[in-house]
């Protein structure tokens, strides 16, 4: 098991210079979690490898702990664009 704090510090720790980073458990069960990260390093990176950068810093809890997770990477530009919207 593991908490939506647990993967948030997790996140923390990969991309400390994260503009905004949210994870939310969505069933209450500790294995179903929206994530958004926004963080510079993604500027110029396909979605994809975004994704994976996310994968790699969960390790083994995307294998073990988590059973779903719909994630959302964005730049500070396309974050603030959303954000206006």
């Amino acid at each position: 098991m593991i908490t939506a704090d647990q993967i948030e510090a997790k996140l923390r720790a990969a991309f400390p210079d994260a503009d905004h980073i949210q994870v939310v458990d969505t069933t209450g069960t500790f294995d179903h979690y929206d994530a958004v990260v926004v963080d510079a390093s993604f500027e110029g990176t396909p979605r994809v490898r975004q994704h994976q950068a996310v994968y790699a810093a969960l390790g083994d809890s995307m294998r073990a702990d988590i059973h779903a997770l719909a994630l959302k990477t964005l730049t500070p530009k396309r974050w603030a664009a959303a954000q206006a919207k």
